[in-house]
């Protein structure tokens, strides 16, 4: 391919499943230690009513109307989990399965019983996205990268994956001390008079930003997986938290990198004639990642 080419065609989805898989990951990693990581698999289906729900209240598609929905029902989610938990005694994970696929079938409905054709939102984009059809028709070459006017004509998913990167990555960094007390020691951060209740629910709300960020770009197939194996992954890489997020983040860049460079190329090297759906490539290589170093990891690294 050449340079014109793969900055119209190739470098903006490539960089917007990278961004999203990377958004992903770092909340993904305080969920894994938590083991909460089926929380992260609940918010990226039940998103999905939130998101329609939305747009069928306010006619349109657009980002504030997408949070506002996504967030709402990933709160209503978490409150369903804690009262079937509590008032059923059941295990959490029963109660998350029962939610989060009770939700996401009533999301599934509603788009097959609601004229939500012509904004491109239907089953099909709610589970593999769009990453292939986001080019950038006003490139010319890497010397757009620098042209104010051919930037401006971006995909609108990418500024919007890169600001909920850096937005997720700041307030880790702002508040890592708590975030990091009241993971593994929940007891110590209460007697420190830290509010854990209300850190839990911000790691969930930060996880459901990522996933509102990244579900209309990446369907999501890419949300789950991220969610979870980068961060389990980067897990067995070392006993540090630090090091551990670095890893997490290396992984999920990987993950879409080779994943969509796989998802195009990858059949023609085989000799066929089609290329496959970038997001379940993206899942697919996130998977191996993880399978690899289940296997080759030094688990007990420092």
């Amino acid at each position: 391919m050449m340079g014109f080419e793969f900055v119209a065609l190739s470098l903006p989805p490539l960089v917007i499943g990278t961004l999203a898989a990377m958004a992903c990951a770092l909340p993904g990693n305080f969920l894994l230690l938590r083991r909460q990581s089926l929380i992260g698999d609940a918010i990226s289906h039940v998103v999905l009513p939130g998101i329609v729900v939305a747009f069928l209240v306010t006619g349109v598609i657009t980002t504030t109307a997408m949070m506002v929905g996504a967030a709402g029902a990933a709160l209503l989610a978490v409150i369903l989990i804690e009262a079937i938990r509590r008032l059923g005694k059941v295990e959490p994970g029963a109660a998350m399965g029962v939610v989060f696929t009770a939700m996401f079938a009533g999301g599934v409905l509603l788009l097959e019983q609601s004229d939500t054709s012509g904004v491109h939102l239907d089953v099909e984009h709610a589970l593999y996205g769009n990453l292939e059809s986001l080019i950038w028709l006003d490139a010319v070459g890497w010397a757009s990268l620098t042209d104010p006017i051919a930037l401006a004509a971006l995909p609108p998913e990418l500024p919007r994956m890169g600001a909920a990167l850096v937005l997720l990555s700041l307030l880790t960094w702002l508040f890592w001390r708590p975030l990091k007390l009241s993971t593994f020691d929940e007891g110590f951060a209460r007697s420190l008079g830290l509010p854990t209740t209300v850190i839990s629910l911000a790691i969930v709300t930060a996880a459901a930003l990522a996933a509102v960020a990244a579900f209309d770009a990446v369907g999501s197939i890419i949300v789950i997986a991220m969610f979870i194996c980068p961060p389990a992954a980067a897990r067995l890489m070392t006993n540090r938290l630090e090091s551990q997020v670095a890893w997490s983040l290396l992984f999920a860049a990987l993950s879409a990198i080779f994943g969509y460079v796989l998802a195009g190329y990858g059949p023609l090297w085989l000799g066929a004639s089609a290329s496959v759906s970038a997001a379940g490539m993206i899942a697919t290589v996130s998977g191996l990642i993880l399978a690899l170093t289940a296997l080759f990891a030094p688990h007990r690294q420092v």
